[in-house]
């Protein structure tokens, strides 16, 4: 039998609370819960602010080309 079965996964997950305990582990939890949202408002900013220095650029662009047709 390929991977881990359901019985791995108990004894694993009851080793895992006996040497970190409950209190630990929420703890833990609540840190890598945290860190993920920072990473996706992190992500979010970044993709915000690529899109408006490409609607800057495109700004930019059409004043140069508008600018050009007045002459």
């Amino acid at each position: 039998m390929a991977g881990i079965g359901i019985w791995q996964l108990i004894i694993i997950l009851v080793i895992v609370l006996l040497l970190f305990g409950t209190k630990r582990l929420k703890n833990l939890g609540g840190d890598l819960g945290s860190a993920i949202k920072g990473f996706k408002g992190a992500m979010k900013d970044g993709e915000d602010e690529t899109k408006k220095e490409s609607d800057d650029q495109k700004s930019v662009q059409d004043d140069t080309k508008s600018s050009g047709e007045k002459d």
